[in-house]
């Protein structure tokens, strides 16, 4: 892992109570700022991820108001099939 330096400026008063409430879980206040800036850069991806699937199912949901739909027998029929095949497969392998 590349590691880089972070600095900045804080009032410090906010960092000695900083660094007291880490010391008091057991973390220096080094680790907490890693876990906090981790967690902030997973939040901003699942925000994303999030941002991407609502748009997807907006899609989906204008694509089925517009009568753009395959009937439930035709979908069993296609996942009968795939599953058929998977366990084609599955045999041959054994």
């Amino acid at each position: 892992m590349n590691e880089a330096t972070f600095t900045f400026r804080v009032d410090e008063s906010l960092k000695e109570a900083f660094g007291n409430a880490a010391k008091a879980r057991d973390r220096t206040s080094a680790q907490l700022l890693r876990d906090f800036m981790r967690a902030f850069v997973q939040q901003q991806e699942d925000s994303e991820q999030e941002a991407r699937i609502r748009e997807q199912v907006q899609v989906g949901l204008e694509a089925a108001n517009a009568g753009h739909l395959i009937p439930a027998a035709e979908v069993e029929a296609r996942f009968a099939a795939r599953r058929a095949g998977t366990r084609r497969r599955l045999e041959r392998s054994k």
